[in-house]
C-alpha cells in the first residue's frame, strides 16, 4: 500500500518529466489549459467592442486593469494607449518582452457570430463598420494569458518579462505618430533593457494546432504610395478642351504592373505594387482638373526597394507628361522588413517543436503582408511566428483572408498561443542566465 501511495505521489513529477526546466513546462501547459474559456471570453469581448489605432481607450483600461489585478508593474499611455506590463521574476536573468497589438480596423462585419462587431464610426471622412479583421483581438487575449500563467510562477522566473500591449500597429491616423516605432522611440526595450523579444500572429489561412515560422526576412517593408495626377477640367462633352487626368490615371496604373512583371527579378525577392484608392471627379459629365491615387509598395529587399521608388517615379511622371499633364509621386516609409534574428530563431524552433509537436511546426515561404515588429526587431533579436486559426479540414482558398469583412477565426489555438509564448520566455531566460550577446543567444 505505501509503495502504491509512493507511486502516485509521483506521477504529476512523471508526466512532466522531474524537476527544473521540464517540470516549469509541465506547469506552464496546465494552467494555459485551465485558461481556455477565460481565454475565449477575452478575446469575444474585444471582437465585440473594437477600437482603432490610437483610440483603444477602452481597450487598454481592460488590459491594465487585468495585469494590476495579477500585481505586475503597469505603465499606461505608452505611445498614446499602449500598455506596459513588468514582472520581476525572483532569479536573475535576461529580459524578454512579450508584444501584442491591439487596435482593430475599419471593416465592416459580415460574419454571422453571436460576438459580432455592431461598431460604427467615421474614417478617412467615411462611414464604416469597426472589426478586428486582422486577429488582434486574439493576440491581446493571448498575451493576458501568458501574463496570469507567468505571474503565478514568478518566484521561478530566472529574468524579468515585460509585456508590450501596443495600439496602431495598422496605422496611425493620418497626422499623428503610432505603434511600434513611437513605443521603440519612448523607451519600450529600455529600463530594463530588453534582450529578445518574441511575437505571434494569428493567421486564417494556417490550420488551428500548426506553427509558422521562417528565420530571416519574413515579412515585407511596406510604403504608402500618393499619386496626384493634375490635368485641365473641361465639360465631359468636349474632352478636347481639357486634360484628362482620369485616362492618364489608368494609363500609369497599367503601367506600375510592369515594375513587378518586367522589372524586378522575383526568384530574388517578391514584390508587390498595389494602388487601392483612386479618387477623382464630382459628375458624369465634368472631367476634373485631379485624380489622387493611393497604394502599397512591399519590398524584401534593400536594393530593390531603391529601385521599385524611382521607376514608380519615372512612370508616373513620365506617362503623365506624354498626356500633357502632370504627376507628383509622394512615398512615405511606414515599416521596414520583419526579419527574424537567425540565430535566435534557430536556437528557440525547438521550444515551439516541444510545444506543439514537430509535425506541425512549419517552415513557411516569406508572407508580402508587413508588420511593425519589425521596428523591436531593428534594436534586439527578435522571433515572429505564425498561429493557426483556421479550422481543421477546411480549405485555405476557402478561408477568408485577413482585412476582409468575412475573416474568421477558430479560437481552437488560443490556448497553444499561451503555451507558445510562455515557453519561450521560459526556455530562453534558461538558456540565457549568463546574458546575451547582440544579436546573438548564448546558451548556458
Amino acid at each position: 500500500m505505501l509503495l502504491r501511495k509512493l507511486m502516485i505521489a509521483a506521477l504529476p513529477l512523471l508526466a512532466t518529466g522531474g524537476y527544473g526546466q521540464t517540470t516549469m513546462a509541465g506547469r506552464i501547459d496546465q494552467k494555459a489549459q485551465a485558461l481556455e474559456k477565460r481565454l475565449s471570453e477575452w478575446r469575444r469581448d474585444f471582437h465585440q467592442n473594437p477600437e482603432l489605432g490610437n483610440r483603444e481607450f477602452k481597450t487598454a483600461e481592460k488590459i491594465a486593469s487585468h495585469l494590476k489585478q495579477l500585481g505586475i508593474e503597469v505603465q499606461t499611455g505608452v505611445a498614446h494607449t499602449g500598455v506596459v506590463g513588468l514582472l520581476k521574476g525572483g532569479k536573475p536573468g535576461p529580459v524578454v518582452a512579450l508584444r501584442a497589438d491591439i487596435d482593430a480596423l475599419p471593416v465592416t462585419e459580415r460574419v454571422d457570430v453571436p460576438f459580432k462587431s455592431t461598431v460604427i464610426t467615421e474614417f478617412n471622412g467615411q462611414k464604416t463598420g469597426v472589426m478586428h479583421a486582422c486577429g488582434h483581438d486574439t493576440h491581446i487575449a493571448i498575451l493576458m494569458g501568458v501574463a496570469e500563467v507567468l505571474s503565478s510562477m514568478k518566484n521561478d522566473l530566472s529574468g524579468t518579462v515585460k509585456f508590450i500591449f501596443q495600439p496602431a500597429e495598422e496605422g496611425a491616423p493620418e497626422g499623428e505618430e503610432g505603434g511600434a516605432l513611437l513605443m521603440v522611440k519612448q523607451g519600450v526595450l529600455e529600463n530594463p533593457k530588453v534582450d529578445a523579444i518574441f511575437g505571434l500572429h494569428i493567421d486564417s489561412q494556417i490550420e488551428v494546432g500548426k506553427i509558422g515560422y521562417k528565420p530571416g526576412p519574413t515579412m515585407a517593408a511596406v510604403d504608402i504610395l500618393n499619386i496626384t495626377v493634375k490635368g485641365k477640367q473641361t465639360h465631359g462633352a468636349y474632352p478636347w478642351s481639357g486634360i484628362d487626368p482620369i485616362v492618364t490615371s489608368a494609363q500609369i496604373i497599367n503601367s506600375l504592373q510592369t515594375i513587378v512583371s518586367r522589372n524586378l527579378n522575383l526568384t530574388q525577392a517578391p514584390a508587390v505594387v498595389t494602388i487601392g484608392m483612386i479618387n477623382g471627379g464630382i459628375r458624369q459629365n465634368i472631367i476634373p482638373e485631379s485624380v489622387k491615387m493611393v497604394g502599397t509598395i512591399r519590398t524584401f529587399d534593400e536594393k530593390m526597394h531603391t529601385f521599385v521608388h524611382k521607376r514608380i517615379n519615372d512612370i508616373a511622371t513620365n506617362v503623365a507628361e506624354s498626356a500633357g499633364a502632370a504627376a507628383e509621386v509622394k512615398i512615405d516609409i511606414l515599416y521596414p522588413v520583419t526579419v527574424n534574428d537567425v540565430p535566435l530563431t534557430e536556437n528557440m524552433i525547438g521550444t515551439l517543436q516541444s510545444v506543439a509537436g514537430k509535425e506541425n511546426v512549419n517552415l513557411i515561404s516569406a508572407k508580402t503582408g508587413a508588420e511593425d515588429f519589425s521596428y523591436y526587431q531593428q534594436k534586439v533579436p527578435g522571433l515572429f511566428f505564425f498561429l493557426g486559426g483556421m479550422p481543421k479540414g477546411k480549405n485555405v482558398a476557402d478561408a477568408a483572408p485577413h482585412h476582409t469583412p468575412d475573416f474568421y477565426l477558430d479560437e481552437g489555438s488560443l490556448v497553444l498561443g499561451v503555451r507558445s509564448l510562455s515557453r519561450l520566455t521560459t526556455d530562453y531566460m534558461e538558456k540565457n542566465k549568463t546574458g546575451t550577446e547582440k544579436g546573438k543567444t548564448k546558451t548556458k
